[in-house]
């Protein structure tokens, strides 16, 4: 689901790694779109939230039991519906599918991606209750790393060369959908890629000031240690506030236009899609569902 997601909407970045208050919502997406690690996703999300934490020796066994009760939902009551999702995708005309159709799939997805942040929410209250500041300053730290790497991915070399990456990384993920591509189809895709809005500097904006709001706000509960229930609307409310951007109409503006645009790239991937690459676009929704309703309680 997750590779879904990104490959709808900006193939270019992570659109679900918002920060590590969230990373039981992310890793659990992570997990479930890789498919054959989705059966030790509690161990991954465990390890990847430590990464970030640093538990101590009370908070491990609770944290883990946290992460366990939130896989054993999503297995329940989730993956029948990616596969009522990834159904739909499969049985489309791609000739003819439009970008208001992949539209429809983006917020389908963005729904469930949600919907795993408001059932994790007090999961996460309990672990941003029993956050020290320590361990707060683990996570600036590990934020700043990550933002390391972000600058030396995306923001090296002239427009000209951030717009060849991007290319890279969206014909990569064409090609695990759709098989390899032709040299003329290739530049097309390159023409559909380079059309999108391109602004890394922007994204980096968006970033930081997300991951500064955040530690704010842990350092605001760990602070003031409000009640359990004040704590989950806390989260919610830094939830709702990420989908808006924090109200920057700036940063809204770029993301929905990157979305149109990028829905339009896969529109024209799919429409130029050969009989063949449409044979293997088919089998690999289907590889998904076979492993989704297995995996499924």
């Amino acid at each position: 689901m997750k590779r879904i997601q990104n490959f709808i909407t900006r193939p270019f970045g992570p659109l679900a790694k918002k920060a590590a208050i969230l990373c039981l919502t992310v890793t659990l997406l992570a997990c479930s779109a890789a498919r054959l690690g989705y059966n030790n996703g509690e161990t991954i999300s465990y390890w990847w939230l430590n990464s970030y934490v640093d538990f101590d020796s009370e908070q491990k066994p609770w944290a883990k039991n946290h992460i366990d009760q939130v896989f054993a939902w999503h297995r329940k009551t989730q993956l029948k519906e990616y596969v009522r999702l990834i159904s739909r995708m499969q049985h489309r005309d791609l000739g003819t599918v439009t970008a208001a159709d992949l539209m429809g799939d983006y917020n389908d997805a963005k729904t469930r991606v949600l919907m795993i942040a408001d059932r994790a929410a007090p999961e996460l209250a309990d672990l941003a209750l029993s956050l020290n500041a320590e361990q707060i300053a683990n996570i600036e730290k590990k934020f700043s790393k990550s933002n390391d790497k972000f600058r030396s991915e995306y923001l090296h070399g002239d427009i000209a060369s951030r717009q060849e990456f991007r290319y890279k990384k969206a014909l990569k993920q064409a090609e695990y959908w759709f098989g390899n591509f032709s040299r003329e189809q290739e530049a097309k895709i390159r023409m559909a890629s380079d059309a999108r809005p391109l602004n890394n500097d922007l994204l980096m904006q968006d970033r930081v000031h997300r991951q500064q709001e955040l530690i704010a706000l842990l350092k605001k509960i760990q602070t003031e240690k409000p009640g359990r229930e004040a704590t989950i609307a806390m989260l919610k409310k830094f939830t709702a506030a990420t989908v808006d951007r924090f109200g920057n109409k700036q940063h809204q503006v770029f993301f929905d236009e990157s979305t149109t645009a990028t829905t339009a790239m896969v529109a024209s991937i799919m429409h130029m899609a050969t009989p063949r690459q449409k044979g293997y676009f088919v089998q690999t929704l289907q590889d998904w569902m076979n492993d989704f309703n297995k995996l499924a309680v």
